[in-house]
């Protein structure tokens, strides 16, 4: 299948495309593109100073660069920002920073030549995936340059799973290597491309774990027998959250009928919080989930590139600005990081008072002969460690700092690495969330025969088990949590 852009795209539309769809542009958007190149072509006739046009980059945008080195200009400026280290990104990763590209380039007030956003595509509908190094972005530039090596016939990709060179990949798709024009250099390592299309990869998988995780917490309150008047309808909505509302429809929905509830009315006062306040955490982070698309949305609506060109060739405008810093997208990736993060540790929380004999009420650790097994007392080691670190990741990257470019650059938001943090404690908490479940569901093996589980949770019961048996200390437990974690990270829970 493939989006059609033809305004903006959303961040569904550039997950998908991550996922493996292709981007067409419309001829409206198309348009577009070249209606802003032949205003950058106006600019380099007219002697126009314009930055990154006829003027070096950073500190060095006062210094004028003539017409005859402007395309060498855009090819250096390609060379000397492809600067990043560290293990590469996924293709998944990969594709999405692209779309993020191309999807700001449509607006037209780049000045890229049609040709580039067609070369773009062609990587999109080819995979053709260039090599991207994870790390070395203060906030993009980096990334960027490594998708524009391949384009000039330099750097490295991997064409429908075989790693060759820039030239050879281009060929492999039936193009030529670019000789980039003026300022093509710059529009291609400028913008927000790279935390924008990790953003809306991480939105993805943020909604498909938010979605496990009422899923996973309605198994556990189930096996430890909660006090179900807490989500009543009524009592959630004495604290106005679309969030909680959400939770408490989906915890009423997913233990209807249970025997298993109603033999635990009146057992306690009140549980724990990190039973009771399921709807009010999860709910939370469902809040910040739709904020943080939100503006993940007004992204890719915006234009990210310094400098904009507007106007007409016959009176061109460039607009020196600050457009490629995104604070609000940093922040928002931050603040998702902070969500998810608490939602895996009061999974952790669940998941302890399952496998604790001092509150559980099962046998201990859940261990099918607790003494000669010691079942999941060790994976709730692994649960506490993958919280812990989540803890340290959440500290916010936008309170980064840091100087670049001889004090020319002099505040950066760090948008792309709140991104990558981002991702990281998103993998942490489907680890996490594989564990509960994983636990949630033995304990339910012990429960059998003393109340009926609600349809809900007996859903829930028969997907994990079609893939992971009852454990009894016959094998290594990482396997079965990969599992899980695969299940989470790749299905929908059972209905």
């Amino acid at each position: 299948m493939s989006v059609v852009l033809d305004g903006r795209l959303s961040w569904r539309d550039v997950a998908r495309i991550g996922d493996g769809e292709t981007l067409v542009l419309s001829e409206q958007a198309m348009s577009r593109v070249a209606h802003a190149r032949r205003i950058v072509e106006a600019i380099v006739a007219a002697g126009m100073r314009a930055y990154g046009v006829n003027t070096g980059v950073g500190a060095l945008s006062d210094t004028v660069v003539d017409v005859a080195s402007q395309s060498r200009l855009s090819r250096n400026i390609v060379l000397s920002h492809a600067c990043g280290v560290g293990p590469l990104l996924p293709p998944r990763s990969v594709r999405s920073i692209i779309a993020a590209q191309i999807a700001n380039f449509s607006h037209g007030h780049s000045g890229v030549r049609p040709v580039v956003v067609s070369h773009l595509t062609a990587f999109l509908a080819q995979d053709c995936i260039p090599e991207m190094p994870s790390k070395g972005s203060a906030g993009y530039l980096t990334h960027n340059a490594h998708t524009a090596l391949v384009l000039i016939g330099e750097g490295h990709a991997v064409v429908r799973g075989k790693r060759m060179t820039g030239r050879e990949a281009l060929a492999a798709i039936g193009l030529a290597p670019l000789v980039l024009e003026a300022k093509e250099g710059l529009s291609l390592v400028n913008g927000t491309a790279c935390a924008t299309g990790l953003s809306a990869l991480a939105l993805a998988r943020a909604e498909h774990l938010l979605a496990w995780a009422d899923a996973i917490a309605a198994l556990t309150l189930e096996a430890v027998g909660c006090q179900m008047a807490a989500f009543d309808e009524a009592v959630l909505a004495l604290r106005p959250s679309a969030g909680i509302a959400r939770v408490g429809a989906t915890l009423r929905k997913r233990l209807a009928g249970s025997g298993l509830i109603a033999a635990a009315i009146g057992k306690r006062t009140q549980d724990a919080l990190s039973l009771r306040a399921v709807p009010h955490a999860h709910g939370a982070a469902w809040d910040v989930f739709e904020q943080s698309g939100a503006v993940v949305d007004r992204e890719l609506a915006s234009v990210t590139d310094n400098p904009a060109v507007s106007g007409t060739p016959d009176q061109p405008v460039v607009s020196s600005q600050a457009h490629a810093v995104a604070p609000a997208l940093g922040q928002a990736a931050d603040s998702l990081a902070t969500a998810i993060a608490q939602i895996a540790a009061m999974s952790e929380r669940r998941m302890d008072r399952l496998v604790n004999p001092l509150v559980s009420g099962l046998p201990p650790f859940l261990a099918s002969d607790a003494g000669s097994h010691s079942g999941f007392m060790i994976a709730q080691y692994t649960a506490t460690a993958l919280s812990n670190e989540n803890r340290r990741l959440a500290a916010p990257a936008a309170m980064d700092g840091g100087i670049t470019s001889g004090l020319q650059e002099d505040f950066l938001a760090h948008p792309t690495a709140a991104a990558n943090k981002l991702l990281a404690i998103l993998d942490n908490a489907e680890h996490i969330l594989a564990i509960e479940l994983m636990a949630a569901v033995q304990a339910h093996d012990f429960l059998t025969g003393t109340a009926e589980r609600a349809p809900g949770t007996t859903a829930l019961h028969a997907m994990v088990r079609a893939r992971v048996a009852h454990y009894e200390d016959d094998r290594p437990l990482g396997a079965d949590i990969e599992t899980l974690k695969a299940l989470i990270a790749d299905e929908k829970p059972a209905a």
